[in-house]
């Protein structure tokens, strides 16, 4: 029970990988702050920060919904002095929350421009800076704190950008923040990194890319087992790096990722962005 009475700060928490990392720390027992956006049920988006709670909560966590734009630091601010309320503090922030367009220039309206540098990057950097007094206090008494980016390793090849620039620019806006944050916060005794996956996660991102065969895909429960491994390992040593989830879970013995896959006995998965 490695994370038992730990508090986690999710971003984008009310479905696929964020809801998937707090169920996962909520089995040794955490806290886990759902700090979305959805509150009430959509059709064609399922999950809300209340269904989120529940399920955490059935799987042996304490869970608290709090609605929250992290484009917008007065709610932000809200969401953390509420969490900090509640549980005491925050040892963990996972900045999972994210918005993706993979279009060309001609097809990206600057008001989607604007969202994905909302959420991706701005939002990122917002949650970071005002969870930062808590992770040093965390620090401080030992608690062995961890900012999680989900983004990808940085690479300056060509063909990551051109086919949609802004999206690719957004993501790594998250990575530039990981090599930063790891380097700045390393005297304070708080880990950064990224962690990203080799192949595409059925998720409702999905819905944003057409043609995509969920057969060949992996469930999220990969990334939340990866992101146990790198917060339950020492701040201290384990930060500025840039992990891919399946290799990381090899480095720890893990040799059957069967259990991962969305349709059983798939041997051809769909690689994900980023990864060379």
């Amino acid at each position: 029970m490695k994370l038992q009475g730990k508090t986690l700060f999710i971003t984008g928490a009310s479905r696929g990988i964020g809801l998937a990392i707090g169920k996962r720390a909520a089995r040794d027992g955490a806290n886990i702050v759902i700090a979305a956006k959805t509150a009430q049920t959509n059709p064609k988006l399922p999950g809300t920060i209340y269904s989120a709670a529940a399920e955490i909560e059935a799987a042996g966590g304490q869970a608290l919904p709090v609605q929250t734009d992290i484009r917008d630091e007065a709610s932000v601010l809200a969401a953390v002095e509420l969490a900090v309320a509640r549980f005491g503090g925050i040892d963990i922030l996972v900045n999972n929350a994210s918005a993706i367009s993979l279009t060309p220039t001609p097809a990206t309206p600057i008001k989607r421009f604007d969202l994905m540098f909302g959420v991706n990057v701005r939002g990122t950097y917002l949650c970071t800076q005002i969870c930062l007094p808590h992770l040093r206090r965390a620090a401080l008494a030992g608690r062995n704190p961890h900012v999680l980016n989900m983004s990808p390793p940085l690479s300056m090849r060509e063909h990551w950008f051109s086919p949609h620039v802004a999206y690719t620019m957004a993501k790594y806006g998250m990575s530039e923040c990981t090599l930063g944050h790891a380097g700045e916060f390393r005297p304070l005794g708080i880990a950064v990194n990224s962690l990203w996956p080799r192949t595409v996660i059925n998720t409702a991102a999905l819905q944003m890319i057409p043609g995509i065969d969920i057969s060949k895909c992996r469930t999220p429960q990969i990334l939340a087992d990866a992101a146990y491994l790198i917060f339950t390992s020492d701040a201290k040593a384990t930060t500025g790096n840039f992990f891919i989830d399946d290799e990381l879970l090899a480095q720890h013995g893990v040799t059957d990722f069967e259990p991962y896959s969305v349709t059983p006995g798939t041997k051809t998965f769909l690689p994900d962005f980023f990864v060379d």
